[in-house]
């Protein structure tokens, strides 16, 4: 199983002191001329990610907030790491696909062949009222035909052919992407609930983030959901001839009791209470992730068993839980 580090954003992990620190004054202009100290906290995370066994890291796009740029960060922190892929989102609608894959073939170029794709549909219709010059459409159906024409586009230019596409939303007339990628092509990561969604993902990438419910005491009922859910989105993905990875997006909770990890994580769902952005976080619990070290080790290889290729893995406060990991559960998951 592989091992993946959400890179900390203040919209992707709840801030403790350490990152407050690290991320006060993004939403200021001005300030001394020196690296952003937000920049150089998600660095020195990933680097220790990497030396410690970590495989991968997701960088997350969230336009409205002061968070950086997931594009430009992931691009900054491929060229200060070595081993670690770094996976920038993109939400199709705001950037046009053809841009996107001039971007990931120079990502790709820079990083050595570390690059990924995160595709997300989106649910925030301020976002693309905004940064997508009003490209948010209503109909759900409408955004995941949008999402599957971006994928057809952004894939077609990466085969190195010219490559024509007439859709309802995007076109592109024999396309030649001058600047080709690496990898042949970067992989793909996308989550969906829905059978469209679903569908797209089977047919077009190469790992999918499968759904479970929050609560972190439903890790025996989430389990046996997604053995199910899994079983399934295999057998769809071979019935157009592929195979597919899955993935998870757990939130866990490290500590010396059951009864002490128990009680951070009741605080950490009453906090999911108060905004969407906090409730996403929250909910991450539902993997059941808390615990020992000996428990969530468990947990790990039982999820393993099911057929999980990837866990993308955060925590609070975010520093003490990725050196906890490291130390103690990496070894008993990979004896």
């Amino acid at each position: 199983m592989k091992l993946g580090i959400w890179t900390p954003l203040p919209h992707t992990i709840r801030a403790d002191a350490e990152f407050s620190a690290a991320i006060a004054g993004l939403d200021e202009r001005g300030g001394p001329a020196v690296p952003d100290a937000s920049f150089e906290y998600a660095l020195d995370m990933l680097q220790k990610g990497e030396r410690g066994g970590f495989d991968i890291s997701l960088v997350a796009e969230r336009y409205l907030g002061p968070d950086l740029e997931s594009w430009i960060l992931a691009t900054a922190l491929a060229a200060r790491t070595s081993k670690i892929v770094t996976m920038p989102a993109i939400h199709p609608g705001i950037i046009n696909p053809q841009v996107v894959a001039k971007m990931g073939a120079t990502m790709d170029r820079i990083s050595g062949g570390r690059f990924a794709l995160n595709i997300v549909n989106g649910w925030w219709e301020e976002e693309f009222a905004l940064y997508g010059n009003g490209s948010w459409l209503e109909s759900g159906d409408a955004r995941y035909r949008r999402m599957d024409e971006f994928i057809q586009v952004v894939q077609g230019l990466w085969t190195g052919k010219p490559f024509t596409f007439e859709g309802e939303f995007f076109n592109c007339k024999e396309g030649l992407l001058p600047t080709q990628t690496i990898q042949t092509p970067p992989p793909l990561y996308a989550a969906s609930r829905s059978e469209k969604g679903c569908d797209i993902i089977a047919r077009t990438c190469h790992c999918w983030f499968a759904a479970y419910e929050p609560g972190y005491r439903n890790f025996e009922a989430n389990l046996r959901m997604l053995e199910t859910s899994i079983a399934e989105m295999k057998e769809r993905a071979r019935s157009y001839g592929r195979d597919i990875q899955i993935a998870l997006n757990p939130n866990f909770i490290l500590a010396n009791t059951e009864a002490e990890a128990n009680a951070r994580a009741d605080e950490i769902e009453e906090y999911g209470k108060s905004g969407q952005v906090n409730w996403i976080f929250a909910s991450a619990l539902g993997a059941g992730l808390v615990g020992t070290a000996e428990l969530v080790a468990e947990r790990i290889k039982a999820f393993e068993e099911i057929g999980v290729d990837l866990l993308m893995l955060r925590s609070y406060p975010m520093n003490e839980g990725i050196d906890r990991f490291i130390a103690d559960v990496i070894p008993r998951i990979r004896d």
